[in-house]
């Protein structure tokens, strides 16, 4: 009995063991078979509801999807992973597929985003749009128009820009356009509320540094939770639904948090992960 409660005890630890440092690499933040580990809010709902069965998974690939939706009628949407972070690289490769939803917004045609340092959706209000965050925008071509991806949108939030503050809602990248159905990569690098950079196909398209709560672009937010001037340093990452349909087979995070402290080791690890 003692033997086998031995080796119960070294398969625990090892189990323990593999699993702390499992969650300093990569994490697959989307498992390709269910919902299980995200919560969802869109504006006009309760917390959790998955109004219409906007997001679903299907094929190995998270949809969002508004067959179910008679008008869009400003409905955002975001399904936000079950815990914050504070230091990651985040990995999303995206599609736009189909068509946009009836009543959706001229600007909102093959238009999503990675919302980055997101408040707690548990204290969103029914009728918020946006959560408090940093969107990393994502945009597909309209085939006739340059549209940048991986731009930079502040819903209740400011960033620095270039050493000054950043006042207007979007910015744009200097990334290429893509258009059609094609399958997109996008990494954004955050550490803290230190410095941001969007990066697409290996390349820095845009970077800003000192995320904080403050400015407009929001609605229908708890006062309390809106605190201008707080630094962003954590927060949840959720994905979007803004009316065109879109599609994701890959939402992955290297965390970084481990290395904060030693800025040797964290410029090793990126200059390892980010040739991956």
């Amino acid at each position: 009995m003692k033997l086998k409660s031995i080796y119960l005890t070294l398969l625990f630890l090892s189990f323990f063991i593999l699993n702390a440092n499992a969650q300093k690499g990569w994490i697959s933040l989307f498992n390709g078979k269910d919902l299980k580990d995200w919560n969802i809010k869109i504006a006009k709902h309760e917390y959790k509801e998955n109004y219409a069965n906007t997001f679903r998974v299907e094929n190995g690939v998270m949809k969002v999807s508004y067959d179910g939706y008679n008008d869009f009628d400003q409905q955002y949407g975001h399904i936000f992973y079950k815990k914050p972070f504070s230091a990651y690289l985040l990995k999303v490769i995206y599609r736009f597929v189909g068509e946009q939803a009836k009543g959706g917004e001229g600007w909102a045609t093959r238009n999503s985003g990675a919302m980055l340092h997101c408040q707690d959706p548990a204290t969103m209000l029914k009728d918020q749009d946006f959560p408090i965050s940093i969107e990393a925008q994502i945009l597909g071509g309209d085939g006739e128009h340059e549209r940048h991806t991986s731009n930079v949108c502040t819903p209740g939030t400011l960033i620095d820009y270039n050493g000054k503050l950043f006042t207007g809602h979007c910015l744009d990248s200097k990334s290429k356009t893509y258009a059609g159905d094609q399958w997109v990569t996008a990494e954004f690098l955050v550490l803290g509320d230190s410095v941001i950079k969007h990066i697409i196909s290996g390349e820095v398209v845009l970077e800003y540094t000192k995320p904080q709560i403050g400015g407009g672009n929001v609605s229908n937010f708890d006062p309390k939770v809106k605190i201008d001037g707080k630094p962003l340093t954590s927060g949840y990452i959720s994905l979007q639904s803004e009316s065109h349909p879109i599609e994701f087979k890959t939402v992955q995070l290297y965390d970084l948090a481990p290395y904060m402290k030693d800025k040797a080791k964290l410029d090793k690890v990126l200059a390892k992960i980010l040739k991956e």
